[in-house]
Formats: C-alpha cells, sequence, structure tokens
C-alpha cells in the first residue's frame, strides 16, 4: 500500500507545485519557531527549518497514522550573507525590494522527509538577477499585496516575474518547492505514492 504523503505547509505555490507533478498528499500546517539562530548560516538555517517542520507533522501524525511520509519544506532569500524571509509590513517589503533592485540575490529552498525508517534532506540554490526597480514600481508593486507572504517580497511566479532579468537554477525551487529535488528525495527514501491520473484522460 503506497504511503500517505503529507505536506507540512500552507503554502499555495507548494500545493501547486506537487500538483502540477501529479502527486497525491494532505496538507497539515506545522507552526515552529522560525528564527534564526545566533552563528548559524543561511543554508543551515533553511535546512534546520525544513527538517523541524517534517519532524513536527510526522511527530503529531504518527501515532494514530503509521504509514506516513512527511515533507516539510522552506524558502529563504539572501543578500549579502542576510536571510530576507516574508516581510512583516508594507515598510519593511519596500526595504526588501530596494535592497534586491538590479542585484543578484540567491534563494534556497531546502525541503525534508521524514517517515517511521527514514530522515533525509535536500536543497536548492538558484541564483536571481533582478532589473533596476523605481520607487514608483516597487510601491506599485507592494499595492497589489503580492509581496506580503514571500520570502524575499516577490513571486516569480506572479507580477514579480517582470523583474528578473535572470535566473539560473530552479524554478519550481524559487518558488517554493524544487520538483527535482523532491522527487529524488522520495525516490530516496523508498517511498512509494498515488499518482493521480491526469484530467484530460
Amino acid at each position: 500500500m503506497p504511503a500517505r504523503l503529507i505536506l507540512a505547509s500552507a503554502s499555495p505555490r507548494r500545493k501547486e507545485l506537487l500538483d502540477q507533478i501529479g502527486v497525491d498528499y494532505e496538507v497539515y500546517p506545522v507552526d515552529i519557531d522560525e528564527n534564526m539562530r545566533r552563528d548559524e548560516g543561511v543554508v543551515e538555517f533553511v535546512q534546520r527549518l525544513a527538517a523541524e517542520k517534517a519532524r513536527a507533522a510526522y511527530q503529531r501524525l504518527s501515532e494514530s497514522n503509521a504509514d506516513i511520509t512527511c515533507l516539510g519544506a522552506d524558502t529563504v532569500v539572501e543578500i549579502g550573507g542576510d536571510a530576507l524571509g516574508k516581510p512583516e509590513n508594507t515598510t519593511q517589503a519596500a526595504q526588501i525590494l530596494a535592497r534586491l533592485s538590479a542585484k543578484k540575490h540567491k534563494v534556497h529552498t531546502a525541503i525534508a522527509l521524514k517517515n517511521d525508517s527514514c530522515e533525509l534532506t535536500d536543497i536548492s540554490t538558484s541564483t536571481v538577477e533582478f532589473a533596476a526597480l523605481t520607487p514608483q514600481q516597487i510601491e506599485s508593486y507592494i499595492s497589489t499585496g503580492e509581496p506580503m507572504d514571500k520570502a524575499g517580497a516577490y513571486a516569480i511566479q506572479g507580477i514579480a516575474g517582470q523583474f528578473v532579468t535572470r535566473l539560473d537554477g530552479s524554478y519550481s525551487g524559487v518558488m517554493g518547492l524544487p520538483l527535482y529535488e523532491t522527487a529524488k528525495l522520495l525516490s530516496d527514501c523508498g517511498v512509494s505514492v498515488v499518482i493521480k491520473k491526469s484530467v484530460e484522460e
């Protein structure tokens, strides 16, 4: 019997990406402390959060559901060695976007799987380059509301796609769930998942 895959996230982007590859899953969001620890590197930080999300979901569900695999993920934008998460308000969003303007930044998305016999993590790192943004462009973009729940205050698959002059890496990773790495991790963990039939069939 295939394992039940649990997505430990409420992110619409991650659900959309899993849907894209036809994986059957259930959603179980978890809340963890997402503060960066002192002397913790950006990569170490994002990998720890993904692993903690997977573990938290597994600990809460495994007693009543033996055959489950929990998938955790976290995305952080890095520029100048600083980790940029989701903006807390519009002022912070404007500051983040001004910092990204006309510069390259890295997007790290870590994924983690946890079940009764396997615990694995992987990470996708992409480099994104932004065009120069005017204060008017930044203000107009923020007024759409799109930046407010996104790491780095932008959505590459949304309106902000027009700001990106170059992407080296994984488009799905920048969105929030690198599909190649996710599929490989499931395979490496020996997880058999149900592939839903195409609606067109």
